[in-house]
């Protein structure tokens, strides 16, 4: 299995080369050279067995020959041995055919974790092999940071380095990467948006003396390694809803479009899904590109489901890349163009394959807070603000009519008691491990928007400098 950049100027790359690259060389995103396929008799066979087992099924096609298959079968296994769930990602119905995928067991309580858990574990395996040290840097709009920390700290081989927008992160998920000691851990609250975060990452990986000097890799979503391992979650519930024999459609509540790439990447090997929801709050690029054409960037306006505060989708390049005909040089111009104007236009037959793959909706905090109210008195259920926003864009997708709807609940309601509180006068409890987190002492250091700053401070901290 080889990879090549959205941007077709860097080399192509196996799997472990691509994990510790994170952003290909031109700036571009890593995608498979050609996609696996599951057959139907594949999935089927998968019907029923463990989490772990299904999740190696799916990423073994896309790790190749990097890693021997039952060192990787191991790796995958001792990830999930600690997710708060039997069923690891459990299905919850919440209506004839309505069902919530339940993506907040691990240990930080969010769906970073499914991925994040695996990669960690990648990432010493592949470096210890190598003998070498990386050091990941990290934007986060919130559950991201957190996530990689838990999966990265204490390791050797590693140090890693979190940038969050300062004040715009919930509470709980400050404290939760705030809160960690760990040698290898450093965490800047930087004084702008996710966007600015994003930029900053994306500046360090162009600077190519900085990059190589610090041997710079990445875990956000950009790393393809991420979109693989998030596959087996769609793959496992699909299976439990009777695919391959029958076809399950998705809502996923979308920031930067890693998430329900994901989703288009089960698509892609064979999993038949009906339909792709992307699910957007007041930060509405994505519904505002599938809806119009016009990708437009604006201000990232802060809501009540932080981690979707988000107007620059990476991830959505890698979609763009195939509407472009899988075109490194159409798709680099294309990205130019909406970086120095701000806007960019999807012509009228690539807006009509873009739509036919995906459906879109949004909701705002007035929506949001409706829909945990009416969920609750409904169900019994208490939400997050990010699943609202997805359960509400569901009630708004026309349906096929048979075909079961699978909303992801990508965090637990605890991380975001404030509006879970306001929505519902219930203030969810945060699990006995995490319950004293508002008495932990915080390790954080504040810095402004700079690159030449944040660059000093990870080369005075990162080993492998």
């Amino acid at each position: 299995m080889r990879y090549v950049s959205t941007r077709g100027a860097a080399p192509a790359l196996a799997f472990d080369d691509v994990l510790l690259a994170g952003l290909a060389r031109d700036g571009g995103l890593y995608v498979p050279e050609s996609w696996p396929h599951l057959s139907a008799a594949t999935l089927a066979d998968l019907a029923g067995r463990p989490y772990h087992e299904i999740a190696f099924r799916v990423l073994s096609p896309f790790v190749g020959r990097a890693i021997k298959q039952a060192e990787l079968a191991a790796l995958i296994e001792d990830a999930y041995r600690g997710f708060g769930h039997p069923a690891v990602a459990p299905l919850k119905q919440l209506a004839a055919n309505d069902f919530l995928l339940e993506l907040f067991h691990g240990p930080t309580l969010a769906f970073k974790d499914y991925a994040l858990q695996v990669v960690g574990r990648l990432f010493d395996h592949v470096l210890r092999k190598k003998g070498a040290r990386v050091t990941i840097v990290v934007a986060t709009s919130g559950d991201t940071g957190s996530a990689a920390i838990e999966a990265c700290r204490d390791r050797d081989t590693v140090d890693i380095f979190i940038l969050h927008p300062r004040g715009r992160t919930s509470e709980v998920q400050r404290r939760q990467m705030t809160t960690i000691k760990a040698a290898n851990v450093h965490n800047i609250a930087l004084d702008g948006t996710f966007d600015d975060c994003q930029d900053l990452l994306k500046a360090m990986f162009a600077d190519a003396a900085f990059r190589d000097r610090v041997k710079l890799s990445a875990v956000n979503s950009i790393n393809w390694a991420r979109i693989a391992v998030q596959v087996a979650y769609y793959v496992a519930s699909a299976l439990a809803l009777g695919a391959p024999k029958r076809r399950v459609a998705f809502t996923v509540p979308t920031g930067n479009f890693g998430n329900i790439y994901s989703a288009h990447a089960a698509r892609k090997i064979g999993l038949p899904i009906d339909r792709l929801v992307v699910a957007s709050n007041r930060n509405d690029i994505l519904w505002r590109t599938i809806t119009t054409g016009e990708m437009a960037l604006a201000d990232v306006e802060p809501s009540l489901s932080p981690s979707m505060d988000i107007q620059v989708s990476s991830n959505f390049e890698r979609l763009l890349f195939e509407l472009w005909g899988r075109s490194g040089k159409a798709t680099a111009a294309l990205m130019r163009e909406f970086r120095a104007d701000r806007r960019a236009e999807i012509p009228a037959a690539r807006l009509e394959a873009l739509r036919a793959g995906f459906a879109t909706g949004r909701a705002s905090d007035d929506d949001t807070l409706a829909t945990i109210r009416r969920i609750h008195a409904e169900t019994g259920e208490v939400i997050d603000p990010h699943t609202a926003v997805a359960i509400h864009t569901a009630c708004l997708t026309a349906r096929t009519p048979g075909v079961p709807m699978v909303t992801l609940a990508c965090a637990h309601p605890a991380k975001f008691p404030d509006a879970v509180e306001r929505a519902t006068g219930i203030r969810p409890a945060l699990p006995p491990r995490l319950a004293d987190l508002y008495e932990r002492e915080e390790f954080v250091t504040t810095l402004p928007n700079d690159l030449r700053m944040v660059q000093e401070f990870v080369i005075a901290r990162a080993r492998a400098a």
